[in-house]
């Protein structure tokens, strides 16, 4: 009987120390994994083309992380029921007289597994805290690009808008420009007619007071009649025989 204690006993440690084994080395990769999911935010918010650049990407990472807390806490939910087997066990009259010594390994085991789990739940939960410190971040760059993009666009639209207030500007001020010269030209021809008004009234007075005078500018302005007539009988001949060379 105490023979077969005895194995029972040493078949308990055994499984608590394999245990204990997959855990050690369970922990070390969790514990780096979230190291790495760190770092590789911060080489992302650096030069995206660095060597140190880790090739996994978070969302990777995260499903990683957690089937790696599941596999931990199926460890320690095991290594604890081992633990719960050996406390059976010393508890048993059969193994009163070593139970001492039972007791110290037992609680070696306690110890450990206690150990395991604080350390367990210190990464996971600075994990978390890393993730969602980034994630929070990534929201605030992301808003922030966001931001810069419609400035840019704002920036596009003021620019077209300060061009487009330009053009309506110089159209405005050609414009301007242009009833100022139709006005000197109206003032120009207004004077202009004017002048030529007060000479003729001038010529007019002097012909009534002067009917020699009178008399010159008749001739002229029968003179200039015909000569106009005769002119344009000129015109018209040269014309058609223009047209009758033009069709031979």
């Amino acid at each position: 009987m105490a023979g077969g204690s005895s194995n029972y006993w040493e078949d308990l440690r055994k499984q608590a120390r394999q245990l204990e084994n997959e855990l050690d080395l369970k922990l070390v990769s969790f514990s780096k994994l979230c190291t790495s999911y760190s770092s590789s935010r911060d080489g992302r918010r650096g030069d995206s083309s660095s060597d140190t650049t880790p090739l996994l990407n978070n969302s990777t990472q995260d499903r990683m992380s957690e089937t790696m807390s599941v596999e931990i806490e199926q460890l320690l939910a095991k290594l604890t029921g081992v633990n719960d087997k050996m406390a059976e066990y010393t508890s048993t009259p059969a193994v009163t007289s070593l139970n001492a010594a039972l007791m110290h390994t037992l609680q070696r085991h306690r110890d450990i597994l206690q150990d395991y789990t604080h350390e367990f739940h210190k990464t996971k939960a600075n994990f978390l805290a890393i993730r969602e410190r980034e994630d929070l971040l990534g929201s605030v760059r992301k808003d922030i690009e966001t931001y810069k993009s419609g400035s840019g666009v704002n920036n596009r639209r003021t620019e077209l808008f300060l061009k487009e207030h330009e053009h309506l500007r110089n159209s405005d001020r050609l414009m301007d420009d242009t009833i100022s010269i139709a006005m000197a030209t109206k003032e120009n021809m207004t004077s202009q007619r004017g002048l030529l008004k007060s000479i003729q009234s001038r010529v007019n007075t002097l012909a009534n007071r002067f009917p020699a005078i009178n008399n010159l500018i008749q001739r002229i302005n029968l003179r200039k009649r015909r000569d106009s007539l005769i002119l344009g009988g000129v015109i018209g001949i040269c014309t058609v025989l223009l047209l009758l060379y033009a069709f031979h």
